[in-house]
């Protein structure tokens, strides 16, 4: 074992100062109650409102579904809820798909629909998938349902309510109650989940009250000298702030310009799509330095940003030309209630004069119909969870010509349910001939990445370069980047290592991975030391590999102490399968195989059916010359779970390298027909057939995969190189041709067409 990786190994001692730490945090926290006595007005507007009910112990007054012997069959399950002694109970399919009863120890939510959490034994509480909708019933509620209700799921099933994503002490509880401690003990696999509040109390956005309770005990001359008022978080965004509207525009401008917006990254902590990092409290108001936030990547956003996945509120509204003209959460929402300020779109009329917008002129729609409603075109809703519309907040104008174009979702066609998006999108340039250039104004360059386009490059660095766009869109573009990166865009990458965005800088480490290893450390060396915990450990990720290599000795501490950083935020999340992973790519990349091999198997125990584990642990034996292991690994991933492609493709190429080609074959060709929508899979299933003889079988696979992705360059490349193979000369030189066409710069294929028109003047 090397010096480095045993510098990493003593690192797991961090589990123990994280608990002492935890244990000392919680006695800063008062709890909501000790606030209601000077804050009686913000008190009684929290009561009741979401926050105040997003946890509570079940007892007859905070349950509210039908435990009366209420019964709710699907797919051949009968589940009964009933009551026991004051105590709640459901019979359902459990851990092992039996019928059995379990407790039922908290409610979780209130509306529109209210969850229940069972506690296990090992201090485990699960989210059962049955849920109550606490609608009226003339409003389709009063019912149980299926949050799932689309999908076969039974207890081997991922989305089992048994299972790990539906764990509440990572996957909920942060965000549902106050001053969390998880206490996960990695030894045990168990888990002590403590908090200071059951629900989202005034601590869980002001920080602990021990402080400010002390300073208010003082007189007031000493008050006036702590401008914090004891407090870690001062949410002052807004002091001294108003909003004057400009009559020429129609749209109030906020007095004064600030950098600082504590506020949205307060209400971020829980309202976005985001890993944890870090626990405890934001004192700086630096969301990056507990949380990693998703970026507006595929199957999360749509390519022009707007929601697809349960992504909650930030990721839109940093998006939103809102967001950079100073607008912040409580502009629109009463902090404490969680009300709008005003009545539906009336919140709008606060900043936008209704004499310019409330009329046809601007919606041309007539008065009080869904065209006329400013939330319904320009924040339509999504349903998630079966009966939760959420409202999109990037707050833009609904654009059918690009839905057109690009297949991205808008307003209209939500409406106009009976007309496709031709006819929305000609209806639109009637009703707004002269419509400027979206705010948002980086669909094109999302939507060619997606589909692998060459012009992706020029387009992604448009993006990038361009100074109004938002931050979280530039950062996405760069993570796009990655796949496109030439010596063209690289000198721009290096540029946007040093950017003044924190989320930029980091996509831009991320985008490094493109690079030999030691060409990545030579350009993330300087962010090891960067102001932002997000960056600084994501640096790290990038250049653990230089541990062993690096010889300057206070370079090498640096590394040592961002290792430290990325280490340190995977074991506040060693509950989780992919936290191991992480932890298990670092040990190999450190040299520590051995703490690997514990790391993946670990990922494996938590989750039998997480399959990157299973083949980056292959992949560390394979390195190993291991091979025999590699395929056991990879069997028994298969056997977990079947209807991974990324196993059967990792299999496939195993065998191959053993030369096991028929077993290679079967196993890249069930690769390819779980995963279509994967074009390597395909052009390595292609690659195999053509190599084993098979070069019409080769040509067919492909030209099955080029029909899926006609923008791939190495199936079509490799389609052209089969047909030159064959003689077929005008084939190829068609096949090659397409390549010019998609990126007529395109050398590898210029030189190509050159080597068919040799080949085929050659043999005339």
């Amino acid at each position: 074992m090397t010096l480095e990786s045993t510098c990493i190994r003593v690192l797991h001692t961090v589990l123990l100062i994280t608990v002492s730490f935890a244990t000392l945090a919680k006695d800063t926290f008062t709890g909501t109650e000790s606030c209601k006595g000077c804050h009686a007005e913000s008190f009684l507007e929290w009561k009741g409102s979401h926050h105040d009910l997003a946890m509570q112990h079940a007892t007859t007054n905070t349950v509210l579904g039908d435990f009366n012997n209420g019964e709710f069959t699907r797919r051949g399950i009968t589940s009964r809820f009933y009551q026991k002694d004051d105590q709640f109970f459901v019979n359902t399919d459990g851990p092992d798909g039996s019928l059995q009863d379990f407790r039922i120890s908290y409610t979780f939510g209130v509306t529109p629909l209210q969850q229940y959490l069972v506690e296990f034994p090992d201090g485990r509480l699960q989210a059962l998938s049955i849920a109550w909708d606490t609608r009226p019933v003339d409003a389709g509620g009063q019912r149980w349902f299926h949050l799932y209700e689309d999908e076969k799921i039974d207890h081997a099933h991922a989305l089992h309510w048994t299972r790990p994503l539906q764990n509440w002490n990572y996957m909920c509880a942060e965000c549902h109650s106050t001053d969390l401690i998880k206490g996960y003990n990695i030894n045990t696999d168990s888990f002590r989940t403590t908090w200071s509040d059951i629900n989202v109390g005034c601590e869980s956005c002001h920080g602990p009250g021990k402080d400010h309770l002390a300073w208010s005990a003082q007189d007031e001359t000493l008050k006036a000298e702590d401008a914090s008022m004891g407090l870690s978080i001062v949410l002052d965004d807004r002091k001294g702030v108003g909003w004057t509207m400009d009559a020429s525009t129609g749209t109030a401008v906020r007095s004064k310009s600030s950098r600082i917006n504590r506020e949205t990254a307060v209400c971020a902590t829980c309202h976005s799509r985001r890993g944890i990092l870090k626990t405890g409290v934001e004192s700086d108001g630096s969301f990056l330095d507990h949380y990693r936030p998703a970026l507006l990547t595929q199957n999360l956003y749509h390519a022009d940003g707007q929601i697809q996945e349960e992504v909650y509120v930030w990721g839109s509204f940093m998006q939103s030309k809102m967001q950079s003209a100073g607008v912040t959460c409580s502009d629109c929402h009463q902090p404490h209630s969680l009300e709008l300020r005003a009545p539906q779109e009336q919140v709008c009329s606060r900043c936008h004069s209704p004499a310019k917008f409330a009329n046809t002129t601007h919606h041309h729609h007539a008065p009080d119909s869904k065209g006329a409603n400013c939330l319904d075109c320009h924040m339509p809703e999504t349903t998630y969870m079966v009966v939760d519309p959420r409202r999109d907040h990037s707050l833009r104008v609904p654009r059918p010509d690009i839905s057109l174009n690009f297949s991205t979702p808008n307003a209209c066609n939500q409406c106009h349910l009976d007309k496709d998006t031709e006819w929305a999108a000609e209806k639109f340039e009637q009703m707004w001939p002269q419509v400027a250039q979206p705010f948002q104004n980086w669909t094109q360059a999302f939507a060619l990445a997606r589909s692998g386009a060459p012009q992706s490059e020029i387009a992604l660095m448009r993006v990038i370069k361009d100074p109004n766009t938002p931050d979280i869109a530039r950062a996405t573009a760069v993570t796009e980047l990655r796949a496109f990166l030439s010596p063209l865009s690289g000198q721009l990458l290096h540029s946007t290592l040093s950017d003044e965005s924190a989320l930029v800088r980091m996509a831009s480490l991320g985008a490094l991975e493109a690079l030999p290893p030691a060409n990545r450390y030579t350009f993330a060396a300087p962010l090891l030391e960067d102001p932002v915990l997000a960056v600084r450990i994501e640096a790290a990720r990038i250049s653990a590999s230089s541990l062993r290599s690096e010889t300057d000795e206070g370079q090498r501490k640096i590394l040592q102490s961002a290792l430290k950083e990325y280490f340190d935020a995977h074991i506040l999340n060693a509950d989780r399968s992919d936290a191991n992973l992480n932890l298990g790519n670092l040990h190999v990349q450190t040299g520590d195989i051995v703490e690997a091999e514990k790391a993946y198997r670990r990922a494996i125990k938590l989750d039998s059916k997480f399959g990157p584990a299973y083949v980056n642990l292959a992949d560390m034996y394979r390195s190993q010359g291991m091979d025999q292991y590699s395929g056991k690994v990879l069997k028994q991933g298969i056997d977990e779970s079947p209807r991974d492609a990324s196993l059967h493709h990792a299999l496939g190429l195993l065998e191959a390298r053993g030369q096991n080609l028929e077993l290679a074959l079967a196993s890249l060709k069930t690769a390819t027909q779980l995963a279509p929508e994967n074009a390597r899979y395909i052009y390595v299933y292609g690659v195999a057939l053509n190599s084993t003889g098979k070069s019409g079988d080769a040509l067919e696979a492909l030209g099955t995969g080029h029909g899926l992705h006609p923008q791939d360059r190495e199936i079509i490349f490799m389609i052209a190189s089969i047909y030159r193979d064959q003689r077929q000369y005008q084939l190829a030189r068609e096949w090659a041709q397409k390549l010019t066409d998609i990126n007529p710069a395109d050398q590898n294929a210029l030189q190509l067409i050159e080597a068919i028109d040799a080949a085929s003047r050659m043999n005339e």
